[in-house]
C-alpha cells in the first residue's frame, strides 16, 4: 500500500517562481516608475480579495495602479506581471514529473493565486500535464494558511487527512496543513525534498 493517496504541491516557490511577490512587484514599480510605498499599501488592501476570486483582475489593477491616469495601459502592466513567472531554479517540477510518471498518486495543487495569473501559469508551464486537480485559492474562495482552505481541500478530495501529503515553501502554510491532519513537508530544494520523500516511502 502506498503511503499516501494524494500529494499536493504549492506552485510559487516550489514549482515556479513567485509570480507576483515582493520582489516581482518591486521590479514593476521600477519599470513603470511608480511609487513603491503607495502601491504596496493599495496592493495589501485588495490582494486577498483578488487571490480568493472575490474581485477580477481589472478591479485589482484599478485599485492598485490605475487609481490615477498612467502613460501605459492595463495590458502593458499585466504583460509585465505575467513575464515574472518562470521555472524555479532547483524547483520541484522534476519531482512532480517523476511522481506523475509513476501513476501511483493523485497529484494536485494547493496554492494561493489569482484566477488570471493561475490560468496563465498552469497553461504556460504545462502543469495540467501532471496535476489532476487545482485547489487554488481563486477557485475555493479561501487562502492559505486559513484552516478553512485545508478542510475544503480534504472535503473535495474525499480522502482522510493522513492520506494526503502537502509540499510548500512557507512554514505557516506547512503548519496549517499539519494542523488539518495532513503530512506536510517544507520545500527547501529538490535534493532535500527527494530525501524526505524517500524517507516517507514515496520515491
Amino acid at each position: 500500500m502506498f503511503p499516501f493517496d494524494v500529494i499536493l504541491f504549492d506552485v510559487g516557490g516550489v514549482l515556479l517562481t513567485n509570480g507576483w511577490d515582493t520582489r516581482e512587484r518591486a521590479l514593476a514599480m521600477e519599470h513603470f516608475h511608480l511609487d513603491p510605498a503607495g502601491f504596496e499599501a493599495r496592493h495589501h488592501e485588495v490582494d486577498r480579495a483578488w487571490e480568493s476570486g472575490a474581485i477580477p483582475l481589472q478591479a485589482y489593477l484599478d485599485a492598485t495602479v490605475f487609481n490615477e491616469p498612467r502613460d501605459f495601459s492595463r495590458d502593458d502592466f499585466f504583460a509585465f506581471m505575467l513575464a515574472q513567472s518562470k521555472l524555479l531554479p532547483g524547483g520541484a517540477l522534476g519531482t512532480l514529473k517523476q511522481l506523475a510518471a509513476s501513476n501511483q498518486y493523485v497529484l494536485g495543487a494547493l496554492n494561493n493565486e489569482a484566477r488570471e495569473t493561475n490560468k496563465y501559469r498552469f497553461e504556460t508551464f504545462g502543469l495540467f500535464n501532471y496535476l489532476k486537480v487545482a485547489l487554488s485559492s481563486c477557485y475555493l474562495g479561501l487562502c492559505k494558511p486559513d484552516a478553512a482552505i485545508y478542510q475544503a481541500a480534504l472535503d473535495i478530495l474525499g480522502r482522510p487527512p493522513e492520506r494526503v501529503l502537502f509540499i510548500d515553501d512557507r512554514i505557516e502554510n506547512v503548519t496549517g496543513a499539519t494542523n488539518a491532519g495532513m503530512k506536510a513537508i517544507r520545500f527547501e530544494g529538490e535534493a532535500s525534498l527527494h530525501k524526505q520523500l524517500a524517507t516517507l516511502g514515496v520515491m
